[in-house]
């Protein structure tokens, strides 16, 4: 005996799937509320750090490393920085700093103090600043 399939047009036909953007079947329409947004974050504090200049500027504080040169600036965050250095200028008019990142990257920028005694201040609170952020040990 030989099985014949059935001819053509008799199998039920699949169901044809949903619409883009409809719901899957078994699920009912969204619900008819909003969602909350999530509350907002406090902020984090901590020491900040700032010397600027009429072309640039470092910043340090809660979120890493800011160095602003001639218009063109530079994010570092605490977790790229591996180490962070500064010191006066050979001329000891300038604050430098350089920060390493973990890679082994170098980058540096330059502030002038003005007036000379400035830069006393900002070596004061740098040390201060970095010490808190990256403390030694």
């Amino acid at each position: 005996m030989t099985i014949q399939p059935p001819p053509y047009g008799s199998q039920p036909l699949a169901p044809m799937p949903p619409p883009p953007g409809a719901a899957p079947q078994g699920f009912g329409p969204p619900p008819q509320y909003g969602y909350a947004p999530s509350p907002p974050q406090p902020p984090v504090s901590g020491p900040e750090f700032m010397a600027v200049d009429r072309h640039n500027s470092i910043v340090v504080d809660t979120e890493g490393v800011a160095f602003e040169s001639h218009g063109l600036s530079a994010d570092f965050p605490w977790q790229q920085i591996r180490s962070a250095h500064f010191k006066a200028s050979p001329s000891g008019k300038n604050l430098m700093m350089a920060v390493v990142l973990v890679d082994g990257r170098v980058f540096e920028c330059v502030v002038e103090a003005k007036p000379r005694a400035k830069l006393g201040e900002w070596f004061a609170q740098l040390a201060a600043v970095l010490g808190y952020y990256r403390p030694m040990g």
